[in-house]
C-alpha cells in the first residue's frame, strides 16, 4: 500500500508543477517502446523495422509486411508489477503502395487506496471509507505508412491521442503527430523519424472539489487548469544486412536520439542539443529462429566522487517464428543497472490474410 502511495505522490506532483510550460519529461509513458523484439536491439530499429510494430517506431515501415494483416501484443511489469504496461496494434495492406494501422497503449497503476475520507466528522478512523483508483496513461496512434515513387523510399505518419487520468482528481488531453521515412539501398537501410513534429499538448483539468479542502488544510497548493507541451525530437537510423550463409542472415543497426531541450546527461552535448546512440544486432536461422542483442542508455552520470562516470544499458533477446506466429523475448535490465526493474518483456506478433 504504502509503495503505491509513494509513486501515486511522485505522478500527482508533477502533474501540475508547473503551468503551461514546456515539459522535459511529458508524456514519458510513450518513449518506453513497444515489440520485444525492439526492446531486445536496444530500441534500434528505426531503419529496420517493419510491419504492425512500426506504427510506434517508424511508421514508413508499417506496409513491409508480408501478408495482408498483423496484430500484435504485449504485457509488461514496472516497479515489481505495481505498474502495468500494455500494448496492442493491428495492421492492414490497403494495396501494395499502402497501409494502416492503429495502435493502443496503456501505462498505469491501479488499486490506489483514496484515504481523503478516512477520518469521519467525529474524527473517527474509518477503513470502510477508503476507496481506490488508478493512475493510468492511454495513447491511441492512427497511422499510415505510403511507398513512394522513388525506388526503395516510403514515408508514413502516426496520429497520437492522449488521454491521462488520475482517479476522479485530474484529467488531461492531447494529441500530437509523428513522422518517418525509410529508404533502402541494396543491403543498407536508412531511417528518419520527426517524433511529436508539431510538439505534442496536454491540457489538464483538476475536479479541485475533491481535495481542494484537503490541500488548503495541509498547506499544500492547490493545482490549477494547466497545459504542458513535448518538444520534438529527431531520430536518425543506419542499418546493413549480412548474409552470412543459405541459413544465417545477420542486421546490425545504430541510432541517433537528438533531443533539443539540453537536459540530457548525453555522451554528446552541445547545448541545448543532446545526442544519445544505442545500437542493436539481430541473427536470423532460416528466417525462423532469432537471436539479438542491443547497447542503450549511455549517459554520464556522477559517482559519489563527483566525477562523471558512463553508464550504458545492455539488452539481449530471443525470437521465434512458427508459420505465421512471431513469439519474442527480451530481457532489458540485463545486470540490474535500470532504476526501474523491468526485465522480462513478451510479446506476440501473428500475420495472415483476409478473405476477399
Amino acid at each position: 500500500m504504502f509503495k503505491k502511495l509513494f509513486i501515486v505522490i511522485l505522478l500527482f506532483v508533477s502533474s501540475y508543477t508547473f503551468h503551461a510550460q514546456i515539459r522535459v519529461y511529458s508524456n514519458e509513458f510513450l518513449n518506453i517502446g513497444v515489440d520485444a523484439a525492439a526492446l531486445s536491439m536496444g530500441n534500434s530499429v528505426i531503419a529496420s523495422s517493419s510491419g504492425v510494430n512500426s506504427a510506434y517506431w517508424n511508421p514508413a515501415g508499417i506496409l513491409k509486411m508480408n501478408n495482408q494483416t498483423q496484430v500484435s501484443m504485449m504485457h509488461s511489469n514496472y516497479f515489481s508489477g505495481l505498474a502495468q504496461y500494455d500494448y496492442a496494434a493491428a495492421a492492414y495492406k490497403i494495396n501494395d503502395s499502402s497501409a494502416i494501422s492503429f495502435s493502443f497503449i496503456r501505462f498505469g497503476v491501479d488499486d490506489i487506496p483514496n484515504t481523503l475520507n478516512l477520518v469521519d466528522a467525529s474524527g473517527n478512523i474509518n477503513y470502510d471509507r477508503i476507496t481506490y483508483f488508478s493512475i493510468a496513461d492511454y495513447a491511441f496512434l492512427f497511422s499510415y505508412s505510403r511507398l513512394s515513387k522513388i525506388k526503395g523510399l516510403s514515408f508514413g505518419g502516426s496520429l497520437k491521442i492522449v488521454y491521462r487520468s488520475q482517479g476522479d482528481f485530474a484529467k488531461a488531453y492531447g494529441f500530437g503527430f509523428d513522422a518517418g521515412a525509410q529508404y533502402v539501398l541494396n543491403k543498407w537501410r536508412f531511417g528518419i523519424v520527426l517524433r511529436d513534429a508539431t510538439s505534442t499538448f496536454n491540457i489538464w483539468i483538476f475536479n479541485k472539489e475533491l481535495f481542494e479542502q484537503t490541500f488548503i488544510e495541509t498547506g499544500n497548493e492547490v493545482p490549477e487548469n494547466s497545459s504542458e507541451i513535448t518538444l520534438p525530437k529527431l531520430l536518425l537510423a543506419s542499418a546493413r544486412d549480412f548474409k552470412i550463409n543459405d541459413k544465417i542472415n545477420a542486421l546490425v543497426e545504430i541510432d541517433l536520439d537528438i533531443f533539443f531541450d539540453g537536459a540530457h546527461n548525453s555522451v554528446i552535448n552541445f547545448d541545448p542539443v543532446s545526442i544519445e546512440p544505442h545500437l542493436g544486432f539481430q541473427f536470423s536461422y532460416l528466417k525462423n529462429v532469432f537471436i539479438r542483442g542491443g547497447v542503450t542508455g549511455f549517459q554520464w552520470v556522477k559517482d559519489i566522487n563527483n566525477e562523471n562516470q558512463l553508464m550504458l544499458q545492455p539488452t539481449i533477446g530471443i525470437g521465434f517464428s512458427y508459420f505465421n506466429i512471431t513469439f519474442d523475448y527480451a530481457l532489458t535490465d540485463v545486470g540490474d543497472l535500470s532504476i526501474a526493474p523491468y526485465s522480462h518483456i513478451f510479446s506476440l506478433k501473428y500475420s495472415f490474410n483476409l478473405k476477399k
